[in-house]
């Protein structure tokens, strides 16, 4: 019998808060250390100008292809609609690709809004000409061109736009669903890099306060394990810092990687792509790992004998272990796959002592 983990609590539930002491520093950058507002990208004034249409009782499209309806939601074209949305719920919540969420099946009370362009574009700086920076010299030098990203963009339609310009950096990203924002708050990554190796300055508004603009640069964000310390703010865009190089040769990196990821995951189901964080081992684990390696959660699951373990319409995947899906989304339920966490969670626990913590997001309420 393997050795026992110590059993770790439960994580407290999500929310929008952050013990002061792990705040980021967001005082003001000096001058010349950012774009002002008027000068980023993705921050342009749109034609409909600042108000917000609200459409009611609007599905939340997810990867998993079941769960409830938003009691409001709207599609926001600017920062000044992004204000106003705030300013009437700061709670509210922001839908990415819907990738890496699962909704109960009863909805979500509150405003959803979707970030769209000019919040969802991609601008490659070519010429330097929106950066023409008088201080931090490393980044005039280092041969880095920079992008600047809307929070809504898709991470793979980025990713496409940047290896056809011969940037890297983000190819090693190849098969991660997602968009920008909601990557740079998770630092999206996976065996073959992350996206906090590129990010030279995180743009965002206050919830409480969103009338300024906030820059954050890397060396303040305090990204970790599926982790950036963001949470509690609205992203709205990035700078990313890529390094030129062969098109053809990224290109075929990115589908090397992409390749690699459809024969040992099941990319084309309806699942929310790996369900639990990888663990950090509190004990040796026989044929596992040592204390304090950080290991598999699929191994975990695989060798509880889950895989294939099925409740209603929501199953672990017979391909990767961390992987759940849903089989008939026409018929299934969020209820299902979230019955199907706890049971996965509660059979590890019970084999290894190892308490997964959840990847995937799961809005209730």
């Amino acid at each position: 019998m393997p050795t026992r983990q110590t059993t770790e609590r439960r994580p407290k539930e999500e929310n929008h808060t952050m013990p002061e002491a792990l705040m980021p520093d967001l005082s003001p950058l000096a001058a010349g250390d950012l774009l002002t507002e008027d000068q980023l990208p993705f921050a342009a004034p749109h034609p409909e100008g600042d108000a917000l249409k609200i459409e009611p009782e609007a599905p939340i499209k997810t990867w998993f292809g079941v769960g409830g309806k938003a009691r409001q939601f709207a599609h926001v074209r600017s920062l000044a609609q992004l204000r106003n949305a705030l300013r009437m719920e700061p709670a509210l919540r922001v839908l990415g690709d819907g990738a890496n969420l699962l909704v109960d099946d009863s909805g979500v009370r509150g405003l959803v809004v979707k970030l769209a362009d000019p919040l969802s574009s991609c601008t490659i700086d070519d010429d330097g000409q929106l950066r023409k920076r008088t201080r931090d010299s490393k980044w005039t030098h280092d041969g880095k061109r920079l992008v600047y990203v809307g929070a809504g963009a898709h991470l793979f339609k980025v990713m496409n736009q940047t290896v056809a310009a011969g940037l890297g950096g983000l190819e090693v990203l190849a098969g991660i669903p997602a968009c920008v924002g909601g990557a740079i708050v998770m630092n999206a990554g996976g065996a073959f890099g992350q996206i906090a190796d590129v990010v030279r300055t995180v743009y965002a508004l206050r919830r409480e306060d969103p009338s300024t603009l906030i820059a954050l640069p890397r060396e303040r964000i305090a990204f970790g394990y599926r982790s950036s310390g963001l949470g509690h703010l609205v992203i709205v865009g990035a700078e990313l810092a890529l390094t030129p190089g062969d098109a053809g040769a990224l290109k075929a990196r990115m589908k090397e990687i992409n390749d690699y990821k459809l024969t040992t995951q099941p990319m084309r189901a309806n699942s929310a792509g790996c369900c639990f964080k990888n663990p950090v081992l509190l004990a040796p684990l026989a044929g596992v790992g040592e204390a304090g390696q950080r290991v598999s959660a699929g191994k975990l699951i695989d060798l509880a004998g889950l895989k294939g373990t099925r409740l209603g319409t929501a199953v672990v995947s017979d391909l990767h272990g961390n992987f759940l899906l849903c089989d008939d989304p026409e018929h299934g339920s969020a209820s299902d796959i979230i019955a199907l966490i706890e049971l996965v969670r509660e059979k590890v626990q019970e084999r290894f002592g190892v308490r997964l913590e959840n990847e995937v997001v799961v809005w209730k309420g």
